[in-house]
């Protein structure tokens, strides 16, 4: 389960990096831009999430070995 979270947090990542690559900065809410703006906030949704995830499992863990 470690190694399926941490590959999703760095698919997560890399679709940021490639997301902000089609970002035109001048004019963010038309055409491909907004849809490269919706995939940032998404991917950076994703990443938060995933990362509370395994710090949940690292607390079950902690509880599960007292």
């Amino acid at each position: 389960m470690k190694i399926f979270t941490t590959l999703l947090i760095i698919v997560a990542i890399a679709l940021i990096i490639f997301n902000i690559t089609i970002l035109d900065f001048n004019n963010p809410l038309e055409g491909d831009s907004f849809v490269a703006l919706v995939g940032v906030i998404a991917s950076f949704c994703a990443v938060f999430i995933l990362l509370i995830f395994k710090m949940s499992k690292k607390i079950e863990q902690k509880l599960k070995n007292q």
